[in-house]
């Protein structure tokens, strides 16, 4: 990815019980990159997006785009 560290977070939203996921917007204006993961497992794999591809994300979320179980 780069040789610049991620910084996590995980939403101040998140109260859920522990299934949340972190980002690391950090490197969304000098690399236009977004790593997400799994906040259960942090060494396990990321997952990094395209700036606009997780602006469409938050966008369909928000707008009640995607079902629920």
């Amino acid at each position: 990815m780069t040789t610049e560290s991620p910084r996590w977070f995980t939403s101040s939203y998140s109260d859920n019980g522990g299934n949340c996921i972190e980002v690391a917007t950090n490197l969304a204006t000098p690399h236009g990159l977004i790593p997400v993961r799994d906040s259960k497992n942090p060494h396990g794999p990321t997952l990094t997006l395209p700036t606009h591809a997780f602006t469409s994300f938050l966008t369909g979320v928000k707008a009640g785009e995607f079902a629920t179980a």
